[in-house]
Formats: C-alpha cells, structure tokens, sequence
C-alpha cells in the first residue's frame, strides 16, 4: 500500500515510493529505493520535502497514514473546484491564424536563446536589443490567442532542453500573467526574466549541464549555483528590470523556505519569483529527457495543487491552472467514447469540457480528424493519455 508520511516519521526500515518533489530537485539515482540507514533517511530529509510517499508492502508503515487513493481522490476535488469557477475569458482570434507565426516565433526564440548562452560562454554580455523586441512579439502573440504557444512548449529535443525550456518558460510565464490580469509593461518585464532566467547553466560545465545520469553531489552543488550565476550575469545587463531580475534569482526559491540559493520564505518571494517558481517546476515535469520520462499535463498540474499544500502558494497555484486549464491545450486525452483527443483550446466557462480534435481509437487505428466542443457533446473526457504509448507524434497534431 502506497502512503503519504510527514518526513519527520521517515525511518530506516521504510521504503521510499516517490520522493514528492520535481526529478531536478534532488540527485537521488532513482525515486524509489530503500532506506537502509540513518544516514539514508537524513540525506532525505536534507531535500526540502516535508511530506514522501512509502511503499508500506516493501518496508516499515505509518498506521494513520493517508493512502495515495485517499490522497488523489482530494486533490481530485480540488480540481473539480477549480474546474467549476468560470475563468476570465481572454479576447482570441481563430487559433489557425495564429499556430504558424507562433511556429515561426518559437524556433526563433530558441535560436536566440541558443545564441546567447554561447555568447556568455564567450564573456560576452548578453544583447538587450535582440532580447527585447522578441519578447514583445511573445506578449503579442499570448495576448492573440492565450494558448497558441503552449503546446509547441512540450516539443523539446534531448540535446537543445536547456534552450528550449527557456523559451516554455517565457511562454507559459506570459500566459500566466495574462490570465493574472496584470499591466501590459509588468507581463513585458515578467516575460524577459523568464526567458533569461537560466542564463547562468551557460556557466555550468557541459560534463554537468548535458550529464544522462544523475549528478554526484558536488556536480548536483554546482548545477544548482546556476541561479546565483543567473543573477550576476543579469545584473551586469544594462536595461534589467528588477521585475526580471527577481523571475530570474528566485524561481528555485520555495514558499515554505526550502528552496534555495537563500531559503526566501512567504511574500521574501517576490510575485515574479513566486510565478516563475510554479511555472519552471511544471515545464520540467513535464519535459522528457535522457533519462527521465516526463508526465502529463494534468498529472503535472495534480502535482502542483498537491505541492501547493508547502511549497508554493496555493492562490498562485489555482491561478496557474485556471490559465492553462485543466487539460492544457495540445495535450492528449481519453474521451468516453475510447477515443483519443488533442485538446485544440480552452472554455473558460468549462474548463473540464474544452475543444478536442478526435483523432484515434484505442483498438489502434486513426479516425477521419474531428473538432468537438464538448460542451456540447455527450461524450466526455475520462483522463489523459501519453502520445508515446499511442505512438502519435504531437508536432503532427498541434492545434490548427
């Protein structure tokens, strides 16, 4: 049986299910193990987590421990809550006229981002004007149509992630505060940060950065001194805002002070930094890599409300969700019917019941391509589903 424990209750003897925190967050070779010694449990206990789920059929239980079913069928609550509070519906012209210049931007954006971490490395400062007028064509298009760069955000190579999260970051970060409602010239800055805010990996050795195995403690040290590097290459810039400035210094930072590099806790976070903290978690669960498979959306986003409980602030958390919806635009979901949808956009109204595209069955075979607004269907979405296990590529089904 799968429990969720206080880390204080952690003991030698338990068996260690989930370390409850992102796969970035700690140097672990594996997420489930047995915790044979003290010195195991301390090495645990140091992550910052306070809550860990044990598998109580391979070590030591906790009697009055939650179970992980009581625990999912909460946070599942928890969603349909937010599910049932209308969100702000944003102005959006017809995602067709959108998805191929959001496509253009995308890769130029990675380019940019590739161009400047290989200036860094060089010594040289990073460039405000080639900087500056892409993120306003980033703001232009979220403030288009809020979720026409979202889906290009999970399409990453293995070789290009650290570009390429970047540039999700910015992406989802822009989004997040539109939905926020916040100033036009706040989102601006907001977004610069975001897309700067792991600038200091340019500082990281390539042996670490691109490592496809888990880092040793010393490489995990210096992996994690990229925000400090982040800061002062930032603060060398001219034309930084402190707006990004904080998106870039604090996103590691968490609400309960376990982050780092300073243990900021509560409203020492800056809303940016705070922002920046949820957004970057979600675009790195989420993200496959060498050795790690990313998960879905909306398991990712369960992830999140249920992290919210320390680590970060639930009200920012919700606002998160409501932006990308529950399930976010480009993702895959299982329909009711047994057939396999892309989410093409979000009802604000309902955001359990968004536009899908059919486009597969599960008995394996592909159907003729068909928009649904399932407000207005019978058929229902029953959970979400990987494309790798269907074996359908994402880029070929990108909301048109």
């Amino acid at each position: 049986m799968i429990k969720l424990i206080p880390i204080d209750k952690l003991q030698p003897g338990m068996y260690i299910h989930d370390l409850n925190c992102g796969w970035m967050e700690h140097n672990f070779l594996r997420s489930r193990f047995a915790v044979r010694t003290e010195e195991i449990a301390e090495k645990v206990r140091a992550l910052g987590v306070l809550e860990i789920w044990i598998d109580t059929e391979r070590g030591l239980d906790v009697a009055e421990a939650p179970t992980q079913e009581d625990h999912a069928h909460k946070v599942d609550e928890a969603l349909q809550a937010l599910a049932g509070e209308a969100a702000t519906a944003m102005p959006r012209i017809p995602v067709r006229l959108e998805i191929e210049p959001a496509q253009r931007l995308h890769g130029e954006a990675n380019r940019i981002v590739r161009d400047v971490m290989g200036d860094i490395r060089l010594g040289k400062q990073i460039q405000m004007e080639q900087i500056e007028p892409l993120v306003e064509r980033i703001v232009d298009s979220i403030f288009s149509r809020q979720d026409a760069l979202l889906p290009l955000a999970r399409l990453k190579d293995h070789d290009e992630y650290t570009f390429q999260h970047s540039v999700s970051v910015c992406a989802l970060m822009t989004s997040f505060a539109r939905a926020l409602e916040l100033p036009r010239e706040i989102i601006h800055e907001i977004a610069v940060g975001a897309l700067l805010h792991d600038v200091g990996k340019a500082r990281v050795p390539d042996e670490i950065l691109n490592k496809p195995a888990k880092l040793t403690d010393a490489e995990f040290a210096k992996m994690k001194n990229h925000v400090v590097q982040s800061k002062i290459i930032l603060q060398d810039t001219p034309g930084i805002s402190n707006i990004a400035l904080d998106v870039a210094a604090q996103h590691h930072e968490r609400f309960d002070g376990t982050g780092y590099p300073n243990k900021l806790k509560g409203d020492e976070i800056s809303l940016y930094g705070q922002m920046g903290a949820i957004v970057d978690v979600y675009d790195a669960i989420t993200s496959n890599r060498v050795y790690h498979k990313g998960m879905a959306p909306t398991e990712a986003l369960r992830k999140l409300l249920e992290w919210s409980k320390f680590h970060f602030k639930p009200e920012l958390v919700q606002a998160f969700i409501r932006a990308v919806g529950i399930y976010p635009t480009g993702s895959l979901v299982r329909l009711e019917s047994r057939r396999l949808a892309v989410v093409q956009s979000q009802n604000a109204d309902q955001l359990m019941q968004p536009t899908v595209k059919v486009i597969f069955h599960t008995r394996g075979h592909y159907l003729t391509p068909e928009t649904i607004d399932l407000r207005r269907s019978q058929d229902r979405i029953i959970g979400h589903e990987d494309f790798d296990t269907w074996k359908i590529d994402p880029a070929r089904w990108l909301p048109e």
